[in-house]
């Protein structure tokens, strides 16, 4: 399962989601893909689930996604702002 760690201030900043951790002050910015993953996970989510969101919603496959979807979620977990349990 896949969920939000606490501690993040999010806000939309033109086309861009910013977050911000209260804890260590590290700043990211999400493009729309991103910004929906991390709705997405306001309730704790599967990446299956997530994928088969996505890719009824952007114009791609559940298998296209996963890979993509993957490496941005390990980038949000290297940053403190998701956790990935299985």
């Amino acid at each position: 399962m896949i969920k939000r760690q606490d501690g993040w201030l999010a806000a939309q900043v033109g086309d861009e989601l910013v977050m911000m951790s209260v804890d260590s002050g590290v700043y990211i910015g999400l493009n729309d893909i991103g910004a929906r993953v991390w709705d997405l996970i306001e309730t704790p989510r599967d990446l299956s689930e997530i994928c088969s969101t996505l890719s009824d919603e952007f114009e791609t496959t559940p298998e296209n996604c996963r890979p993509e979807v993957e490496a941005f979620l390990a980038q949000l977990q290297q940053r403190g702002a998701v956790s990935l349990d299985a």
